[in-house]
């Protein structure tokens, strides 16, 4: 079993959102599968050509900054940036 690094626990959840780069031209259709204060698991499609940073808009209008920690071909790992 690894060891869990997380500072704060992560909820399982299955809400929808969107990431969005390039100053809110290009958007990418997602679902948070895991979320905490600190993160969240996100599944794509694809990851192909998402950056490191984005931003992370809820379906409930939350929005986060986001930075990239891990990426497999279609979920992502990211921490939110302090508010």
């Amino acid at each position: 079993m690894t060891e869990e690094r997380r500072t704060t626990p992560r909820h399982r959840t299955l809400k929808g959102g969107r990431l969005v780069i390039n100053n809110g031209h290009s958007t990418f259709e997602c679902t948070v599968r895991n979320l905490s204060e600190a993160g969240a698991r996100i599944r794509l499609a694809s990851v192909v050509g998402i950056p490191d940073s984005f931003d992370l808009l809820m379906d409930d209008g939350r929005k986060y900054g986001c930075t990239v920690i891990w990426r497999t071909a279609a979920e992502m790992g990211v921490t939110f940036a302090a508010p």
